[in-house]
């Protein structure tokens, strides 16, 4: 048998801790614990970002899980969708519309060459689609309309199989074979078969599970080797509604109404003790392939599968500690562990600081106010606060004042009395945004750290809306005007506006942290009394989905960056003011250190 330095090239070393960079491969002996130590392969499911789409039964699609594609389903049946959302790793965006509505269709291929075949509209079909990355264009149809279907491959050499066809109690064996442009019914599986899962190539794929007759889950599995089907080891239970992905030789089976996990090696099926979170997901992303399944209705849920030597902690936002006083309409800036909010409704001039656990008071504000703008990207000991306005609602204020981490002082007046206006950038170098006079402004400020000029107009007047980055390139979301409710972005280069991508979702009074390339948006109102806990990610080009808040709210004060923000106070529906903080933490990875022993 080979020495451990042979096979890796070094001895195994005695430590007294953890190497800070270990290597794939590397071993050693930790004295402090006492442990043969090196790098270990970890099994684990984590929640991503919620799509923006409730789907039923959706077709998904795409190679690895920061690539992934989902489409199709119904929300409620049997209304078919033509919803497409693309999912990075992060989040999911909005892409093309299929040309056809569909549900318990089937699809196969990459982000940026996909292939959508079969399901129901509600009428069994046989219509394909084929997807670039961005939209759809109808391709020929199967020659046996089915729904219920499963497919493999890829975009060019794809397979569908199984499925029902007008009668629900109808499972199909057919197979065909896609070729790029057409397909070619091939040699029919052993039995017919629905709602089972499928992963693989055109030459090298596996169906699992399903249903052969009414009634009846099915433990089965078999193999296709681009001509044949042969059966091979029997899943250890039987079920329906499974996904898949994977291999032929190292393929995953999840869901059939159990968040139970099948791992297959190319010869036997294991458990290996890895559960889905959520047994009712109707959407998994998986590394490999994706899978989709629908176990217990609609749902925006999405879960991803590592498997590697790192640790994914999944972004999530957690509580903070609340604030002193209920701050409704209300601004901040700083960063998640040294956070300041001031102003609110209700005329408040309160000051409170935040040091990553709680709040404590600080010094007022010399003009009580609320709808102010703040710069949102300032830190604690250099925050900016202008503008606002003063009950009755009417009484707008120009008022500008400084904090330097003891005191608030007055600076120069903004050009005009302003409400409901947003900003950006550093107490030195910042920007308002819009807000409300005699009418609703487009009108940009820039602030020096001593006085105000006339920046750039921005395309979209706009009262409430949300905004974040630096003088020289900020961003501006939503808001509204004689319009209820804005999706416009603009985009600020520190002299004019030009128009961004716009938001999935009209929304005013969302709140913000980050940089113009790499935002936050969350919170915020998207019809009356409707407050959202929606997040958003902006990435200088598309938004996409990140984990929702807890609390629903609008006007609360943002901070922080897009893997680090703070949210706090605001208002809820009914525009009572509100105490919470919530800390929003990026994904993470950590490389996984596991104890050996030489058993």
């Amino acid at each position: 048998m080979a020495a451990y330095k042979d096979l890796v090239g070094q001895k195994i070393t005695k430590v007294t801790s953890n190497p800070g960079e270990p290597k794939t491969g590397q071993m050693w002996y930790n004295s402090t614990t006492g442990s043969l130590r090196g790098i270990g392969v970890t099994q684990a499911w984590s929640s991503g970002s919620s799509r923006s789409t409730t789907a039923g039964g959706p077709a998904v699609f795409g190679q690895i899980n920061t690539a992934a594609v989902a489409c199709a389903g119904s929300n409620p049946p049997p209304t078919g969708l033509t919803a497409t959302e693309n999912y990075n790793g992060s989040g999911w965006s909005t892409s093309g519309a299929s040309n056809t509505g569909r549900y318990s269709a089937a699809a196969v291929g990459s982000q940026t060459a996909g292939l959508l075949f079969g399901g129901a509209t509600p009428s069994v079909s046989s219509a394909s689609e084929e997807y670039n990355g961005s939209s759809w264009t109808s391709g020929n149809s199967l020659n046996t309309a089915r729904s219920s279907i499963q497919g493999f491959g890829l975009q060019s050499a794809g397979v569908a199989c199984g499925g029902t066809g007008p009668l629900s109690n109808n499972t199909s064996s057919a197979t065909e074979e896609y070729n790029g442009t057409s397909w070619t019914a091939v040699t029919a599986m052993p039995v017919g078969n629905r709602e089972f899962a499928a992963s693989g190539i055109q030459t090298a794929g596996i169906v699992t599970g399903g249903n052969s007759s009414v009634d009846t889950t099915d433990d089965i599995s078999i193999d296709y080797d681009g001509t044949n089907w042969t059966a091979n080891t029997n899943l250890p239970t039987g079920g329906s509604g499974f996904g898949g992905f994977g291999s032929a030789d190292d393929a995953y089976v999840i869901g059939g109404g159990s968040n139970t996990m099948y791992e297959w090696n190319g010869t036997t099926w294991a458990t290996p003790g890895v559960n889905t979170a959520n047994n009712a997901a109707a959407r998994t992303v998986a590394n490999g392939t994706p899978s989709s399944s629908l176990f217990n209705g609609p749902s925006t849920t999405t879960e991803e599968y590592n498997k590697s030597t790192n640790v994914i902690t999944a972004a999530a936002w957690s509580s903070g500690g609340s604030t002193n006083t209920a701050l409704g309409t209300t601004a901040g800036s700083g960063t998640q562990t040294a956070g300041i909010i001031f102003s609110g409704a209700d005329d408040k001039n309160n000051t409170e600081l935040y040091n990553g656990s709680s709040w404590t008071a600080g010094p007022t504000l010399n003009t009580g106010r609320y709808g102010a703008g703040e710069a949102t990207n300032a830190p604690q000991t250099a925050a900016l606060c202008f503008g606002g306005v003063v009950d009755p609602g009417t009484n707008n204020k120009n008022e500008t004042e400084e904090y330097d981490g003891s005191s608030w002082s007055e600076q120069n007046n903004l050009p005009t009395g302003l409400r409901q206006i947003a900003g950006f950038g550093l107490q030195t170098a910042a920007v308002s945004i819009g807000g409300y006079s005699t009418a609703y402004s487009a009108e940009s400020y820039e602030y020096n750290g001593t006085s105000w000029a006339a920046g750039g107009d921005m395309s979209t007047s706009r009262e409430r809306a949300a905004g974040c980055g630096l003088e020289t390139a900020g961003l501006a979301m939503g808001g509204n005007n004689p319009s209820p409710y804005l999706s416009e972005v603009e985009e600020y280069d520190g002299s004019s506006w030009t128009n961004g991508t716009a938001l999935p979702t009209a929304t005013k009074m969302a709140s913000a942290a980050g940089i113009q390339t790499d935002a936050l948006m969350f919170s915020g109102n998207v019809s009356p009394n409707t407050v959202v806990t929606t997040t958003l990610g902006y990435d200088g080009t598309s938004w996409s989905t990140r984990p929702s808040m807890s609390s629903a709210r609008q006007a609360g004060a943002g901070a922080g960056t897009s893997s680090s923000a703070l949210m706090t106070a605001g208002a809820n529906g009914s525009g009572t003011s509100q105490t919470a903080t919530e800390e929003f933490t990026g994904e993470t990875t950590a490389v996984n250190i596991a104890d050996f022993t030489t058993s």
